[in-house]
This record gives C-alpha cells, structure tokens and sequence, in this order.
C-alpha cells in the first residue's frame, strides 16, 4: 500500500473546538453505519477525549505516514464499534472496554504501514545481539556511548536504531489482541505493590523493576513519569527543561535496555 507521506500535527491547546468537531463529525459518520446496543449517543460523545489521549500516546512512540486525523478517525471507529457490540452481561465497564476497542483499531490502522524499515531491522538485531554480548561479559548493559562505538556508528544513528525498536516493539504481533503491548503493561506495574496474577508475572515484574533501578538516573525518571504518572513526552520535557526530541531519546535508550533485560530474563 501506498500513499503520500503526511506529517502528524497533533492539535494545539488554541484549537479544543476545532478538535471536538472533527471527532464529532467522525463518530456520526461512523455511527450511522452501525446498530448500537444501549450505548446512547451521549455516552459515545463523553467518550470521545479518550481518542485523542490514545492518539497523543501513539505518536510519542511512532512517526508513522499517517495523519493526526487519520489515527483519530480509526480510534473513533473503534469507539463506535465499542458501542454496538457492548453487552453490560459480558463486558468489562464500558470504559474499559472502550479502551481496548479504542486503541485496538488504532493499532490496525497502524500495522497495514511498513514505517520500520529492513535496513533498520537489521540493525536492531544487531544492537540487541551486541548488547546482550557485552552485558554477558560485563554484567552490565552498555551505556549508549559503548554500545554506538562497538557497532561502528554515531549516536544519532543509535538513537534512530532505538526508535525503530520501540516502534516495532509497539507493534509487535504480541499485541494482537489490542492491548497495551507487553512492556509498557509491565513498566506501569512494575514499581507498584498491588497483588499480580501469577508467579511468573510477579517474578517477571520484580525483574523489570531491578531493571529500571540499573538505569541511569534521567532514563529511571523519564520512565516513572512516562508510565506511571501518565506525562506525555512533552510534559517530561518541560519538568527537566530538555527538549522532547531528547526525552524521545531516553525514553528509547531506557526501553531497548529493558528490552535486553527481559529477554535475558526470558531465556533463564
């Protein structure tokens, strides 16, 4: 599939009516081609925001060829769809459900985009590979510097490398079934007290969170206000007075270590 590159403009705090038409207008759309279930209109409009929260989310981990308004307008979909097929008997709160439907279609839309190119397939699998050599020598992940050098390259083309990771990760066929993908579940818990279900979560969590303790202290802070205070990367960036595209950086640089991490975990 081909189409012409369109660069995401996420809406600006000046525009919230201009925002609240286009979403209005995409869920008419959307719902007069659908046959509800005991969702009334109203509750569906309440709803609405939780589109544009999905999307903002979205596109802090991708830069997919798709329009801002493009991932709304599936994000509305799946809401409208969420409406008709609700049953109050069977389902979660509706909230929920909504969510997952939500970010289900969004993710969809996303997966029918190669945006992660072979070349750069290539090169994860080679710093994933490095990287997990040195921190089996070592015993610790290699700093952004050390990892960059042995692979041959220049940090800028490391920290592309890392957002091809995140992106591919997001996208990764485990999150199938349209739910937060598996790492960014796991780092929202990781640092909580609640009771988890099953051992090996528990375990896996306990993993994760020394993992996050091993990080450097900006990578460890970025990613308790990313996952656990719910701060958008622009938010962060305004707390530590860096710019997002560097937060962007350490929020990828953090995720690739604790992707290593986890699949040392994973093989014993």
């Amino acid at each position: 599939m081909t189409t012409q590159t369109k660069d995401i403009a996420t809406p600006t705090a000046d525009e919230p009516q201009a925002d609240q038409s286009h979403l209005r207008t995409a869920a008419k759309r959307a719902y007069d081609n659908q046959s509800p279930r005991g969702i009334a209109d109203e509750q569906i409009e309440q709803h609405l925001p939780m589109v544009h929260k999905i999307v903002q989310r979205v596109v802090g981990y991708l830069k997919p060829p798709l329009s801002y308004e493009d991932l709304v307008s599936a994000g509305v979909v799946g809401l409208v769809k969420a409406a008709r097929d609700y049953d109050p008997a069977r389902e979660a709160q509706f909230t929920t459900y909504a969510y997952l439907r939500i970010k289900g279609a969004i993710l969809d839309e996303l997966r029918g985009w190669s945006f992660v190119p072979a070349a750069v397939n290539r090169q994860i699998r080679a710093a994933l590979q490095t990287s997990r050599e040195i921190a089996e020598n070592t015993g610790q992940t290699p700093t952004d510097e050390e990892l960059a050098r042995t692979l041959g390259i220049g940090l800028d083309e490391l920290y592309e490398t890392y957002k091809g990771a995140r992106a591919r990760q997001f996208l990764s066929i485990d999150d199938a079934d349209g739910e937060d993908n598996p790492l960014a579940s796991l780092l929202a818990a990781a640092n909580t007290d609640g009771p988890h279900a099953g051992l090996e979560k528990a375990e896996m969590i306990k993993t994760l969170a020394h993992a996050i303790a091993r990080l450097s202290e900006r990578q460890r802070q970025v990613i308790i206000l990313y996952y656990q205070q719910q701060l958008t990367m622009k938010q962060i960036a305004e707390v530590f007075d860096i710019t997002e595209s560097r937060v962007s950086q350490l929020h990828a640089s953090a995720l690739f270590n604790l992707s290593v991490k986890l699949r040392q975990w994973n093989d014993g």
